[in-house]
């Protein structure tokens, strides 16, 4: 290839609507069929028809930190992108493309959405850019998106790139088992995240938005490794057979109660929260077996704890439980945690307790936008604040109410 057909001038190079549908038209055609390993050769050679070069195409780690580089013939693969600190890292928390110039043109970062659950960033340099071009590379990288997270399945490539430590084999089934870690429709949003991440064990989590309700659930099996593993796999499992067979939130605790108890016996156990938030009304339901007790946070605080009469752990065969409501406001959050998170002893000996938590849900409040964001840099902070100590799982998981529709999104323009 010439170095003018590498670098081709502006005004040579057809990016109108009408151009860009063709592309990404051959785009989606020769994907149905596509081995894995041809994806990236087949994006590089895209991106090559818009003047577009130094293609590098980055994918979040489990343990949420950097935005790694993914092997792939015609991509760059140079050194992982801190998510925190980086333009790539402002692209993927924000969700929006950000652009950089250089001398030799201008850099873009682009986030890899999968729905809205952010799958990392995809980066290249163009000469110059404009309008069409921004909205030919915002539908490239959508599509891109959805190319990987259906490849994925067929492959440990993405899996591999995204692993920088060794993975338990605990850690390797709760992944397995974990649905996107966020989620956005314009009424809601949810983020989690797992700590630590290529050992976690016992904690899960779970959520599906069925029509105008929102279900959600987080589980904390007893005991680590395997063990803890398969009874969150078999909570898990209980969880969603029951969800899906449309009943109460009451029925679906004693569904999961007798799956652990017939399973495991009479001493082994999970505590569970159990959710149910109407994303057009801000009506919140939920069922708590003995599980630490959620934050409300309102105007970027914690206004109050949502204590509610607790059952039994799941699998210890409670009495029916009472089923909790709060209504929310446009704008509240609902942080869930697991009691690992303030039951972990510093290097004083005491435990780090809920009042830390609450003190840094503030702090963090008012630094970071979204919920994803929010998450991260509240349990990377957690984490740092304790040591780097994390002798048993924790995990967070915050719901966010905005109210409002989206029936805008089904009519054409």
């Amino acid at each position: 290839m010439t170095e003018g057909e590498r670098h081709p001038d502006k005004g040579a190079v057809d990016r109108s609507e009408g151009f860009g549908e063709r592309l990404l038209g051959v785009l989606l055609d020769r994907a149905h069929e596509m081995p894995p390993q041809l994806i990236a050769p087949l994006i590089a050679e895209e991106v090559s028809r818009i003047g577009g070069r130094d293609l590098s195409i980055l994918l979040q780690d489990y343990g949420q930190l950097h935005l790694v580089p993914l092997p792939g013939r015609r991509l760059v693969v140079g050194e992982p992108e801190p998510i925190g600190d980086s333009h790539a890292g402002t692209a993927f928390l924000r969700a929006t493309p950000v652009e950089v110039p250089h001398a030799d043109g201008v850099r873009m970062f682009l986030p890899l959405l999968d729905g809205s659950d952010q799958v990392g960033v995809l980066t290249l340099t163009l000469d110059a850019i404009d309008d069409d071009d921004r909205r030919l590379l915002r539908r490239l990288a959508g599509l891109v998106a959805d190319m990987l997270v259906t490849k994925h399945h067929y492959t440990d490539q993405f899996f591999l790139a995204r692993r920088r430590e060794p993975m338990s084999v605990a850690a390797e089934i709760q992944w397995s088992l974990l649905p996107p870690m966020a989620m956005s429709v314009p009424q809601a949003a949810v983020a989690g995240i797992l700590e630590p991440a290529y050992n976690v064990a016992g904690d899960s989590f779970d959520y599906a938005l069925n029509d105008d309700i929102l279900h959600m659930a987080i589980v904390d099996a007893m005991g680590h490794g395997l063990d803890a593993a398969t009874m969150a796999t078999v909570a898990i499992g209980a969880y969603r057979h029951a969800r899906r067979a449309g009943i109460g939130l009451a029925e679906i605790y004693a569904f999961m109660d007798r799956a652990i108890a017939e399973q495991f016996g009479p001493d082994h156990f999970v505590t569970a929260q159990m959710m149910r938030l109407n994303i057009t009304t801000g009506q919140l339901h939920w069922v708590n077996a003995g599980h630490p007790v959620p934050l409300l946070i309102r105007d970027r605080a914690v206004v109050q704890q949502l204590h509610t009469p607790t059952t039994l752990p799941v699998g210890f065969g409670g009495d029916e439980p009472k089923i909790s409501e709060q209504t929310l406001q446009r704008g509240d959050r609902v942080l869930c945690f697991t009691d690992g998170l303030i039951e972990e002893r510093g290097a004083g000996g005491e435990q780090f307790g809920e009042e830390q938590l609450i003190d840094w849900v503030n702090r963090i409040e008012h630094t970071e936008e979204g919920v994803r964001a929010m998450v991260r840099s509240l349990s990377h902070a957690l984490k740092q604040e304790r040591g780097g100590v994390t002798s048993d799982d924790s995990t967070l998981f915050l719901i966010e109410w905005r109210g409002g529709a989206a029936d805008h999104l089904a009519t054409m323009e």
